[in-house]
């Protein structure tokens, strides 16, 4: 058994070391070549996002603490056009849809915190981790294909380089009772 196991490690090293590469689930996702021949500010523009400028926490930390070249962008949540948080559990007041809705409103709640933080997004040299929160009823299982509106997002906006280590987790409540919370860490080109 021993030795079938490491035939087994030994033929996935060689396919890695062949491709170059590792999927997950053999999932892959091409990247469109109008997305990557485009900076980030310029997909923002005419992906048609108005990126606001963010106010003082609530309470004493800060929203991005940036160390050497890397960011740190504290959790954000879905916050609306008017101004106001989307407010409910996934599961009981909204549906999986309008969670992955909430994730990517989050996403562009984070947009706005990073360019407020290091000025222009053309200098994100990538995404590198993301911690994915919902807030959903104890039957909810499908925490991270909600996080995947967040995903999504992320590389419409910064191509493959949006493309980022993750985590997705269930959560009984969040702040505010907001139905998602999702935390960054971004690398900068200099």
């Amino acid at each position: 058994m021993k030795s079938l196991l490491n035939f087994f490690l030994f033929l996935f090293t060689l396919i890695v070391i062949k491709t170059g590469t590792v999927h997950a689930q053999n999932v892959t996702t091409a990247v469109p070549a109008a997305i990557t021949a485009k900076d980030p500010e310029t997909r923002i523009r005419e992906m048609g996002l108005k990126l606001r400028t963010p106010g003082p926490p609530s309470a004493n930390f800060l929203g991005a603490v940036r160390v050497g070249n890397l960011v740190y962008l504290s959790g954000q949540g879905p916050l609306k056009e008017d101004g106001k948080f989307m407010i409910g559990k996934v599961g009981k007041e909204f549906t999986f849809e309008e969670a992955k809705y909430a994730a990517r409103l989050t996403g562009i709640s984070l947009l706005e915190s990073l360019k407020a933080e290091v000025g222009n997004l053309n200098n994100v040299k990538r995404i590198v981790k993301v911690l994915g929160m919902v807030n959903a009823v104890p039957e909810f299982d499908n925490h991270s294909q909600v996080i995947n509106g967040f995903s999504d997002l992320m590389v419409e906006v910064f191509g493959e380089n949006g493309k980022h280590a993750r985590s997705a987790i269930g959560l009984g409540s969040l702040p505010r009772n907001i139905p998602v919370e999702i935390e960054m860490i971004v690398e900068m080109k200099n």
